[in-house]
């Protein structure tokens, strides 16, 4: 399989509720051309529109502006007036729905026509995974509104409008594995009526991320779809397990403590790791590399549970701590709220959304360094090269990289669906 599309016959795609841009980066690594990101989230499409910038002025020749913005030498404004708007267009900040569908549609076919593009290739993304995930499920029963009621259950729908208006050849819908359970099998069921409905074959099937080289296991659903009658298949992805460790992929960043931040690489070099997933170059510039501040009784729970994983691999049970320690009074849901990055294997627990209320799942294996990771070391762990930058306060940050789909899976699955659309090309 090719490392990258050959030619200049790049294919078009469109991501839609595209977050951070997870799936899109992949893709565009594997030389997929993007028409357009839909995504609803301010800072999501934030980033979005500088992710684009990004690869526009590295197009140009002209990434020493990027770098600029990345050092802090001028603001987002500044650095957004040096952007082209039809750039910047072609992210759509906008929540999908019956209402907004229309207006949606009608700029994708203006940047279409700008481009002279006749057809769409591929349509990319998933709906918000909170609605289908188990552990959403699991405190259903404490909420106003179960999740079986949520609006987002339906969201397909407008997934499936967006591939009948514009049939492209394959589409890949990415979600938790919770989805195929949600609603007790209704909501898959209702899907792939509804994706069938609209003119498309479709399979589907867990994949996960350690399967691609990213050093972190997070198992995902997915679905891919092709015309009917156009005899392609759900494609045989060339996967690759990392014989690196989480800490490799760590090395190279400055060692930080509680509420320190740094701008300067501590190594100039770096693993073999890094290098062979690209995630850092020569020009890089190191950002969002500041550890949350913490109380000294977190710190010495940290301590603690580091001690514990790095001398036999035990976790924390945090009816282990000493009562002075201690602040829940909840001891059954909470036994295993301090987890320790599993710095010395091959790959990690899952990234969650959830670092954006705190770190205590998501601690770093060093205990010189006793705090939980920062948003850089988790766009690591997701794959993102450190010249992905993530718009908005450290919180919204968090919730981006946790959502995202990593992109070193999500090129896999493009170099997959690539293979596909070149084998039946014309």
């Amino acid at each position: 399989m090719p490392s990258r599309i050959s030619g200049e016959s790049k294919f078009n795609f469109i991501d839609l509720f595209a977050g951070a841009g997870g799936l899109s980066e992949g893709f565009i690594q594997a030389g997929f051309n993007p028409i357009a990101h839909v995504e609803m989230n301010p800072f999501a499409a934030q980033t979005l529109v500088t992710r684009s910038s990004y690869y526009y002025l590295k197009q140009t020749k002209q990434l020493d502006i990027y770098y600029q913005y990345l050092r802090g030498e001028m603001t987002q404004e500044e650095f957004f007036q040096k952007i082209p708007n039809r750039i910047k267009k072609t992210v759509i900040c906008e929540t999908m729905s019956d209402t907004t569908l229309s207006g949606i549609f009608e700029t994708i076919d203006g940047i279409m026509k700008i481009r002279n593009m006749q057809s769409v290739d591929v349509v990319i993304g998933g709906p918000p995974c909170q609605a289908y995930s188990l552990v959403g499920r699991a405190q259903s029963s404490h909420m106003d509104h179960p999740m079986s009621e949520d609006p987002r259950n339906e969201l397909y729908k407008l997934y499936a409008r967006v591939l009948k208006r514009y049939q492209p050849r394959m589409f890949v819908f990415e979600n938790v594995m919770g989805i195929s359970s949600a609603n007790e099998g209704t909501t898959f069921k209702n899907l792939k009526k509804y994706l069938r409905r609209v003119g498309y074959e479709l399979e589907w099937h867990e994949q996960n991320s350690k399967s691609f080289g990213v050093l972190q296991n997070r198992r995902r659903m997915i679905i891919v779809g092709w015309l009917k009658n156009s005899g392609m298949a759900y494609p045989e992805f060339l996967k690759k397990e990392s014989t690196f460790t989480v800490n490799d992929l760590l090395s190279d960043l400055p060692k930080l403590k509680p509420g320190i931040g740094a701008s300067e690489y501590r190594s100039k070099t770096w693993s073999e790791c890094v290098t062979e997933t690209d995630v850092r170059t020569e020009d890089d510039v190191l950002t969002l590399h500041k550890s949350r501040p913490n109380k000294e009784r977190d710190i010495e729970i940290y301590k603690r549970a580091i001690a514990l994983w790095n001398d036999g691999h035990k976790r924390l049970n945090y009816n282990d701590l000493p009562e002075e320690l201690k602040t829940h009074k909840n001891r059954h849901s909470f036994v295993d709220r301090f987890k320790v990055v599993e710095g010395d294997e091959s790959c990690c627990h899952t990234v969650l959304a959830h670092l954006s209320k705190d770190g205590h799942y998501f601690i770093h294996p060093d205990i010189e360094q006793h705090r939980s990771i920062t948003v850089r070391e988790a766009a690591r762990i997701q794959s993102f090269p450190d010249s992905y930058f993530f718009e908005g306060p450290r919180t919204a940050q968090f919730v981006q990289v946790g959502n995202a789909v990593p992109p070193l899976m999500a090129k896999g699955i493009a170099l997959g669906i690539a293979e596909q659309l070149e084998h039946r090309q014309g």
